[in-house]
């Protein structure tokens, strides 16, 4: 099967179940491992690994294979690779915590000034120095 063809068949299983918040990447210039990824909310445990199963039985059904499945047993993310597609199926709390979407999508990027004072636990320079003009006037007037 075509990568294109598991992630249609794939994405279907996941709207037969309710899946919420469906999202399909084309990695391939990211990634030589994987086509396309595809991230989907489920609501609670049970929902979870109804969807991967579901998506399991429907990609079988279409003659493609599932190499493997990570996480069933909680509930919580499973991973379903499909070879040329790998579906997470994540409850909203985990998704929200691990935010694939923005090391698969393109989610914009804070400017490099910000990132760069958040990081080194600094603040931006426009805050210090509002904060070393009144010390120093302050200074002054005390001699």
């Amino acid at each position: 099967m075509s990568p294109d063809k598991i992630a249609k068949t794939a994405v279907a299983a996941l709207e037969d179940i309710k899946g919420r918040d469906i999202v399909v990447f084309n990695v391939t210039k990211m990634s030589a491992l994987f086509d396309k990824v595809i991230v989907v909310s489920g609501d609670s445990n049970r929902q979870v690994r109804a969807l991967a199963n579901n998506v399991c039985e429907e990609v079988k059904k279409c003659g493609g294979r599932v190499l493997s499945i990570e996480g069933a047993q909680t509930g919580e993310w499973v991973l379903v690779d499909l070879g040329a597609v790998i579906v997470h199926v994540m409850q909203p709390a985990i998704r929200q915590y691990y935010n694939l979407e923005e090391i698969w999508g393109t989610t914009p990027q804070r400017p490099a000034a910000r990132k760069t004072a958040a990081r080194k636990g600094t603040t931006p320079k426009s805050a210090t120095s509002r904060t070393a003009k009144p010390k120093a006037a302050t200074r002054r007037t005390a001699k």
